[in-house]
């Protein structure tokens, strides 16, 4: 009878393995986007109801992504150096919550500028990090990412949609609680994740050797991976208006908290779909291609917002977010994991972020702040050429990269 139960159990053992990570990985996920649901749409709202105009919130929202450029690749190495992704994540939530509470006594431009440079030394490594824990797993363990990554999309619709409604009943004021709260969850599903790769895959793994300033220095020499950071950076950076300004534009329109609420949930909603087929779509189009419909659509998106369409118009655009964010999000994260090895994961995740939400979607929202303020939603028109532009740099990506690693294995 034992001898019989034996195999049935070393069967299901990697099952439950499988299931128990990717469970916990995407509460994680969940956790980090009920923040970013009420960050997004509703920091802006609060910076406004501190004193702040147009041009001073765009260079206080762009103070985290100028910030990551420093500090993410930084962090994101020396994570990859310890070899304890998670661990480094756990005191980066911390370091993010403290931050946040920084925030409460303060008013006028400098005191919030100098916070929101502290929170995003701690706050803009999170992502990269646990974009590098995911993509480990999922290889290893041979998870589904876009399925993972989902429940994140699904707690931004959650955060927005009832952030919207409790903002139209207690007022600007309660955001700031909101984002407390969130990060609050966030650092105890931290402590959830999975420790390093899973059970029945640790047996079995060599442990990965460690890498130098040097070897990290090899992604950046690269110039298939320079294409690839400025192609993928550019067609996130298109979000820059929309992110600084959309939620303030559509209220200057008349529209309410709760509905614009619903926009923003429409858009993820949208996002959600493609990650639950992501899988199949990455077969079949691979990741190059994703970044291509991304570029075609965040064109299309933004010519059409920039003329203030009504919002029978502005709902279905809004599903556009599934190709501007979405196919470029899991074109981005799968040529990583395709196209540089396992010990610098990390690292060029950290460098996806320092760029493509750093640097240039930093250098966007500051000039986005003169723009809108000037052009009003006319400056759309301005991220519609740069996603022109990054359309040419997937294109030729496209042309350039076979499927190959970029940089050759490190050995011992």
């Amino acid at each position: 009878m034992n001898k019989s139960c034996e195999p049935v159990m070393k069967h299901q053992n990697p099952h439950n393995d499988a299931r128990e990570l990717a469970i916990r990985l995407a509460s994680f996920y969940g956790a980090v986007f009920l923040l970013v649901g009420i960050i997004l749409p509703f920091f802006p709202v609060w910076l406004k109801s501190r004193g702040l105009d147009e041009i001073e919130i765009s260079f206080i929202i762009a103070a985290p992504l100028i910030t990551r450029v420093i500090f993410t690749p930084i962090i994101s190495f020396l994570a990859d150096q310890l070899g304890d992704r998670r661990r480094v994540l756990i005191a980066l939530t911390w370091g993010s919550f403290l931050s946040l509470l920084a925030f409460v006594p303060f008013y006028g431009f400098w005191p919030l500028l100098s916070v929101s440079i502290l929170f995003g030394i701690f706050w803009t490594s999170v992502m990269p990090l646990t974009e590098s824990i995911a993509m480990s797993e999922v290889k290893l363990a041979g998870l589904d990412y876009g399925r993972i990554r989902l429940w994140g999309s699904l707690t931004f619709i959650l955060a927005s949609l009832a952030g919207g409604m409790l903002i139209d009943r207690w007022g600007d004021g309660l955001i700031l609680h909101m984002m407390l709260a969130a990060i609050l969850i966030t650092i105890l599903s931290a402590y959830a994740l999975p420790i390093g790769t899973s059970k029945r895959q640790m047996e079995k793994a060599a442990p990965l050797p460690p890498i130098h300033w040097r070897d990290a220095m090899q992604l950046m020499r690269s110039k298939l991976f320079l294409l690839f950071l400025m192609t993928s950076a550019g067609i996130q950076a298109t979000h820059a208006i929309l992110y600084g300004f959309g939620t303030l534009h559509w209220q200057s329109l008349g529209i309410a908290a709760g509905i614009i609420g619903a926009l923003w949930a429409v858009g993820v909603l949208a996002e959600v779909t493609l990650f639950a087929w992501s899988t199949p779509l990455l077969l079949r189009f691979g990741p190059v291609n994703l970044l291509i419909f991304a570029a075609l659509g965040a064109i299309v998106r933004w010519v059409i917002t920039a003329f203030d369409p009504p919002l029978y118009i502005l709902f279905p655009v809004q599903i556009l977010h599934a190709l501007s964010f979405g196919a470029a999000h899991l074109g981005a994260i799968h040529f990583i994991a395709q196209a540089v090895p396992e010990q610098y994961s990390a690292t060029g995740q950290g460098l996806y972020a320092a760029f493509a939400m750093g640097v240039i979607m930093g250098i966007m929202t500051m000039i986005s702040g003169s723009r809108y303020a000037n052009r009003g939603s006319q400056a759309y028109l301005v991220m519609a050429a740069l996603a022109a532009v990054s359309l040419v740099g997937a294109l030729l990506l496209n042309r350039q990269w076979q499927g190959e690693l970029i940089i050759g294995e490190k050995s011992e």
